[in-house]
């Protein structure tokens, strides 16, 4: 009894345990990010709002390559009606009969200049104004 007890709660512990880190998963991506987007499951280039730009690849040997709604797709490459023409690490760039989009690996984050006054850098440098 006390050995089917002890079986019973294993099993309890390790199909728990498999669920609980499927859905706790930090590396998966949002939710928003698995439905296909509108226009990229149909194979249309769609519109800029519609792509989404999830990876960038870029091997030492061979040609970059970018995951653009969930299609794989080489510079140079079509996707749809668009051609890839433009690829670094933040962004591709396609070129269609709508003209050029850019799509960004961060739409969201929005970035900004900071800048040291330069009372600032000669206080931490340990210079006074005026001396050598």
């Amino acid at each position: 009894m006390a050995g089917a007890m002890r079986l019973i709660a294993f099993a309890l512990l390790v199909f728990g345990t498999a669920a609980f880190a499927q859905s706790a998963d930090p590396t998966r991506p949002p939710a928003n990010w698995m439905v296909p987007a509108e226009g990229a499951a149909d194979g249309g280039d769609g519109a800029a709002g519609a792509l989404r730009l999830q990876s960038v690849l870029m091997p030492q040997g061979g040609k970059p390559v970018a995951v653009i709604g969930g299609k794989t797709v080489v510079l140079g490459g079509k996707l749809g009606s668009s051609t890839l023409v433009r690829l670094n690490e933040r962004e591709a760039v396609l070129q269609g009969a709508d003209g050029v989009t850019h799509l960004y690996l961060t739409p969201d984050v929005k970035k900004q200049m900071i800048v040291m006054p330069a009372a600032g850098k000669a206080a931490k440098s340990g210079q006074v104004k005026g001396l050598p």
